[in-house]
């Protein structure tokens, strides 16, 4: 693949999973430091990695969500959950892959993973939950 062609991918993966996104992006904290390693970083993670096409982007977001939720990651987890409700993935369906976490990570983490989803589906005017 060439490069325009990559970042047309890119482009068009970023604005499926975060178009909306109300918070800072890691793409502009890196850019802000070095633009033409924040292009590349980006050309990789979201041109090549999230838009593979081995798992549909409702699964890969929920792996996101699942580990992000374990390492304890808020501000990337917020990310993820944002881009798991831009593809698709029902708030319940989120929630039960924060859930599950907590039989390996602890309900802490669960706990923080949830007060996340709470605030995303918050800004997204999607709470409270039916």
């Amino acid at each position: 693949m060439d490069t325009n062609d990559l970042k047309k991918k890119t482009g068009a993966t970023a604005k499926l999973y975060f178009d909306g996104y109300p918070w800072d992006r890691p793409y502009d904290l890196w850019k802000s430091f070095d633009k033409d390693l924040a292009l590349d970083l980006s050309l990789f993670i979201t041109g090549q990695m999230y838009a593979r096409e081995k798992l549909p982007h409702p699964t890969r977001q929920l792996v996101a969500v699942a580990a992000l939720t374990a390492l304890e990651r808020t501000d990337e987890l917020r990310l993820h959950i944002w881009g798991a409700l831009n593809v698709g993935c029902a708030p319940q369906d989120v929630a039960e892959a924060i859930f599950q976490v907590g039989v390996y990570a602890g309900m802490p983490v669960v706990n923080q993973a949830l007060t996340v989803l709470k605030e995303v589906l918050m800004e997204r005017g999607q709470w409270p939950l039916e």
